[in-house]
């Protein structure tokens, strides 16, 4: 077969269109190499004769939608690692967690949920600094972390890292929540038994069963990937799923400002998260609310 043409400017906007129908997901003309460079491998091994037939591929058989999990692959980035933000995670257990501590204290169970969870890194991370809090000893802790990536999802249920995850791990973290295994690292079975992992495209996130509210859901440097009223549907989904009281973390650049007004922002020290109003009009407990809305 003639070696396979490089992805032109017409390819690259039916397969752009093709992903933000299907994920929300908003590439920008810039991510017409990394999608040419991650793809080409699968369209040479499909024997194609190049990105156009691809396309009709994934649009028009029935075959595609197995296939458009490598296009989720290539399409996402992966990047990250244990405690990253840790300013946040540090006021997530020193103002949030108590303010849910106690609003929790009838049941003592607390479910957190981290979406774009990629690799597992942040929702083991969440469950431990959960572990690290004094108030909830005794607890149930439950951690959720969903992804697009079914392959990144096999990472982290496996639990197992190389040192570049632990960039912003203190070595007594590292002591009390790993054991070594080779060169790599394992989370400890006790903190793994805390996190479940699942396929969750967020763009159908309104469509989830209500079965288990979470108290929490982290959703830091996801959203501004997605085009505006995907984010938008993200957002609303997000609110009706938490629990009234419950808490959305976002990223340190992202705000909810010119999204939605059904969440009330709440200034920690160092950071401002989103809380969703309980049915009284109560203020917080256990969370600082000054400054000024990010």
């Amino acid at each position: 077969m003639a070696s396979l043409q490089g992805m032109n400017s017409k390819d690259f906007e039916l397969l752009r269109e093709l992903i933000r129908e299907r994920t929300g997901l908003q590439l920008g003309p810039e991510g017409s190499r990394q999608l040419e460079r991650r793809l080409r491998e699968r369209v040479e091994a499909l024997g194609l004769s190049g990105f156009g037939e691809y396309h009709r591929l994934l649009r028009f058989q029935t075959d595609g939608d197995d296939e458009l999990q490598h296009v989720y692959e290539a399409a996402t980035n992966s990047e990250t690692y244990f405690f990253r933000e840790d300013y946040q995670l540090q006021g997530f257990r020193d103002e949030v967690i108590p303010s849910l501590a106690a609003d929790l204290q009838a049941h003592r169970r607390v479910t957190c949920w981290s979406l774009g969870c990629s690799t597992g890194e942040e929702p083991y991370s969440i469950a431990m600094v959960l572990l690290e809090s004094t108030l909830l000893e005794g607890w149930t802790i439950r951690v959720y972390g969903s992804d697009l990536s079914r392959q990144r999802l096999a990472v982290a249920r496996r639990g197992v890292y190389g040192e570049s995850s632990f960039r912003s791990t203190s070595v007594d973290r590292r002591a009390r929540f790993f054991e070594q295994e080779g060169e790599s690292f394992r989370v400890r079975r006790t903190v793994r038994g805390m996190c479940t992992f699942g396929f969750v495209n967020l763009i159908t996130l309104h469509e989830r069963p209500k079965y288990e509210q979470p108290d929490a859901v982290f959703c830091r440097n996801v959203l501004i990937y997605f085009e505006p009223e995907a984010r938008r549907r993200v957002i609303d989904a997000v609110f009706d799923l938490l629990k009234p009281g419950g808490y959305l973390l976002l990223g340190h650049a992202e705000s909810l400002l010119h999204d939605t007004t059904r969440f009330v922002p709440v200034h920690l020290e160092r950071d401002v998260v989103y809380r969703k109003p309980r049915a009284t009009s109560s203020p917080p407990r256990g969370v600082h609310r000054r400054g000024r809305h990010r």
